[in-house]
């Protein structure tokens, strides 16, 4: 009975290896588009992963990392040309959050970007960043938020150093300037004068 039982088992493996071959055969003598991945990235694996983070820099304000769970995201029509697309796909982003209450945000970014931006910011507090750029709603998303990257890089970069050199060319520039400004001064009164003589002659 167990010897029945072990052909039995052996003779199912073999169909199913056969089976596995065949549609191995077959799906590589099938069409295969000259855009499928396998032909646009031959030395690529096709895995999908995550890219991991390096560790965080204590030193660094800003990685570049918006959590997406802590911004508000609404989308709306976007104005100008763009045929039915512009009348059918909300495409136009609004991206919002509260600068105070921002967890992810460094604390002393926080004033620099509510002063820096105070034109985008709200009556309570919300930075307000828009884009409609393109017809498309990703592409759109995807730019509003390099433009708050960029902002919070803008007001994350250290005030720069001004070397003695420096400092003594704004001191000249400075001097320079005075003294051009006196001797338009000058030279204006000296016209007025001119001009005073001349009408008390007549």
């Amino acid at each position: 009975m167990n010897f029945i039982a072990r052909q039995c088992v052996k003779v199912i493996k073999n169909e199913i290896t056969n089976q596995t071959h065949v549609c191995g055969l077959g799906r590589t003598l099938s069409y295969k588009s000259a855009y499928s991945l396998d032909n646009l990235y031959p030395k690529s694996s096709l895995k999908l992963y995550t890219p991991d983070f390096a560790p965080e820099d204590p030193n660094v304000k800003f990685n570049g990392f918006i959590p997406m769970d802590q911004l508000q995201i609404s989308y709306s029509r976007s104005s100008g040309p763009g045929g039915q697309n512009v009348n059918r796909v909300n495409t136009k982003v609004d991206l919002r959050f509260n600068v105070k209450n921002a967890r992810w945000l460094n604390d002393e970014l926080k004033p620099k970007l509510l002063e820096k931006y105070s034109t985008k910011i709200s009556k309570d507090g919300d930075l307000i960043i828009k884009s409609d750029v393109t017809r498309s709603q990703q592409l759109n998303l995807a730019d509003a938020l390099e433009k708050l990257r960029t902002m919070i890089r803008e007001v994350a970069k250290p005030p720069p150093q001004i070397t003695e050199e420096t400092e003594e060319k704004l001191r000249k520039r400075h001097l320079k300037a005075a003294r051009e400004r006196l001797i338009t001064k000058r030279m204006r009164s000296d016209i007025k004068r001119s001009r005073q003589n001349s009408d008390s002659d007549f």
